[in-house]
């Protein structure tokens, strides 16, 4: 008679602990020693306006001078503007070779506030247009490069920049360990949720977050569509232009629009589907956004609900992540079921990352393809908000700057590396020194790319807006723009 009592082992791979990533993080410092990320050592055949002159050439022309005019407006608006800059300068310096998935462009003003699906308020990274897979010191080095850019922004002493750029290092390190001690699905599950009057902080930054709580209240879908919209005759929603912010696409390009919507629904969990059965697009117009996004494109979508409610989406243009086109990242997330389609489908790109690295992501998340380009789609005003960052005084900038660190190690935990870095880092103020002393070096940097495109703006070889406004053409050539033909 056959014995089945005895237990049948089960074939699988060895299992890599985070004790053998934590040893392997500690052994690369014999490779390149956490002090060596001190040095900023900038290519001598580097091109910062060269970069943004390419970065342009894939925009909508009329409205790149308003790109420039708009990181010309102070060093810190010009530092938001040029993760391309950043990642063609770390593209050739020394890294421990561990990979992440990475926002690509964590700089303080890419966090927020916004709405979970379950209606709780919470604070996370909100800008993935160039996430991608490489090393997890670059999105380190562009955050705490941002601190220090802030910093003197705001006009704080040199010591209290100082001061505030080696804590936001330290509180990426101190969030990586606190991540390091829950399990993988505890870290899955971790998130930031925000409330009024209860915070880790003192007073006067619980006073910030409080206001920033009751100012996103009001950003709403609802109150959106009152500002911009108007009921046609047939009940209907459409949005009251206002050139050249917001332009109506030609309504010949229905068809278009609608093929476009039922796409993206092909990319959405089957409840949202469902839920989006139910309305009908009724408007949509082209809206010009952000600092480094100006020029690329950019829609908003009003739907119209059995009811008469509406609902308001926001389509738009996802390109190659400055971190693959200007950095030389290739290497994808592996684990991913279609990690080719990563290399070309930038929607997916950016939506996959952004689920990846968020705690929690808006449930009308979604993308499609046309015309070459990559679009990603997601609900427009579902009460997202930033934090002002001019308005902090500094107890509550060095406060945000520590709650920014510990989500970027949050986002970072999600990946199996993250053991490798905080192995490396370790638990002294080495490795934080280095990277403070190397953003302070690359803040020097950008200030001096900021003043060199300045000048180049002032000998005519950048355009700025006409001052007189020339809504009329801008207009016209807008509305001879065709809405993306969108494939699957």
């Amino acid at each position: 008679m056959e014995n089945t009592s005895a237990r049948h082992r089960f074939e699988h791979p060895p299992i890599t602990t985070t004790a053998d990533h934590l040893k392997a993080g500690r052994q690369a410092r014999k490779a390149l020693p956490r002090s060596a990320h001190a040095a900023y050592s900038p290519d001598a055949a580097r091109d910062p306006l060269g970069i943004l002159h390419e970065q342009n050439e894939g925009r909508l022309p009329w409205l790149v001078p308003l790109r420039l005019e708009r990181m010309l407006q102070n060093p810190f608006a010009f530092y938001r503007g040029t993760a391309a800059l950043q990642a063609a300068d770390l593209a050739g310096a020394p890294t421990t070779g561990a990979g992440v998935v990475l926002c690509g462009d964590a700089h303080i003003s890419n966090f927020g506030l916004f709405a979970s699906p379950q209606r709780t308020m919470v604070f996370d990274l909100n800008d993935f247009d160039e996430a991608a897979f490489g090393p997890w010191e670059w999105d380190l080095k562009r955050f705490v490069t941002s601190v220090v850019i802030a910093g003197r922004h705001k006009g704080y002493s040199p010591r209290d920049v100082r001061e505030a750029a080696q804590a936001a290092a330290a509180s990426y390190r101190l969030g990586l360990n606190e991540m390091l001690e829950l399990d993988t699905l505890e870290r899955y599950y971790r998130r930031a949720e925000v409330n009024l009057g209860s915070s880790r902080y003192g007073k006067a930054t619980q006073l910030v977050i409080d206001r920033a709580l009751n100012a996103s209240a009001r950003r709403t879908s609802a109150r959106e569509l009152n500002k911009i919209t108007e009921v046609s005759e047939d009940g209907t929603i459409s949005i009251i232009e206002r050139p050249p912010t917001l332009t109506h696409v030609p309504p010949e390009n229905e068809a278009q629009i609608k093929e476009m919507i039922e796409t993206y629904r092909h990319t959405v969990s089957p409840d949202i589907a469902f839920l989006l059965s139910q309305y009908t697009v009724t408007d949509i117009v082209r809206r010009v956004v952000g600092v480094g996004s100006v020029g690329t494109r950019c829609f908003i979508v009003v739907l119209t609900g059995p009811s008469g409610e509406g609902l308001i989406l926001q389509v738009k243009e996802a390109g190659r992540s400055v971190l693959n086109e200007f950095g030389g990242i290739e290497a994808i997330v592996s684990h991913l079921n279609e990690p080719e389609a990563l290399t070309g489908d930038h929607g997916l790109r950016v939506v996959a990352n952004q689920r990846i690295l968020q705690a929690v992501s808006d449930p009308f998340l979604g993308y499609f393809t046309g015309i070459g380009l990559g679009f990603y789609v997601r609900q427009f005003r579902d009460r997202n908000i930033s934090i002002d960052i001019d308005s902090l005084k500094l107890s509550s900038f060095l406060d945000y700057a520590d709650a920014c660190g510990r989500l970027l190690a949050r986002a970072h935990s999600q990946s199996p590396n993250a053991a490798f870095a905080a192995g490396y880092i370790g638990s002294s103020d080495v490795f934080t020194a280095a990277i403070a002393d190397w953003a302070h070096a690359y803040a020097d940097q950008s200030y001096a790319d900021f003043v060199q495109l300045g000048e180049a703006v002032g000998s005519g070889a950048f355009t700025l807006p006409d001052p007189s406004g020339n809504v009329a053409l801008a207009r016209a050539q807008e509305k001879a723009q065709q809405v993306p033909h969108t494939t699957r």
